[in-house]
């Protein structure tokens, strides 16, 4: 699991049929998480908003983790961090 910040959205209006309905954002991992990667797109299940500090699950973890054990999905925003001082 990683934390993060939400630093922007995508729409897609052409999708796998598993995604239609939901939410993409693009995701930042703190610094202290970042090691090589970089930003990335995550599923928003639970609304997370430009900003926010979220917690991401990644892999398997992450289909499982939202209930949508049939699609390709690799990571999932999966918790909104109420009070992110000191995670920069």
């Amino acid at each position: 699991m990683l934390v993060g910040k939400v630093v922007g959205s995508i729409v897609s209006t052409r999708k796998c049929e598993n995604l239609i309905g939901n939410k993409f954002m693009i995701v930042e991992p703190v610094s202290s998480m970042k090691g090589e990667a970089g930003s990335f797109v995550a599923i928003d299940p639970i609304g997370a908003g430009i900003g926010e500090y979220v917690l991401v699950a990644c892999g398997s973890a992450a289909r499982i983790g939202c209930g949508m054990d049939q699609s390709p999905v690799d990571a999932a925003i999966v918790g909104i961090i109420d009070d992110p001082s000191g995670l920069e």
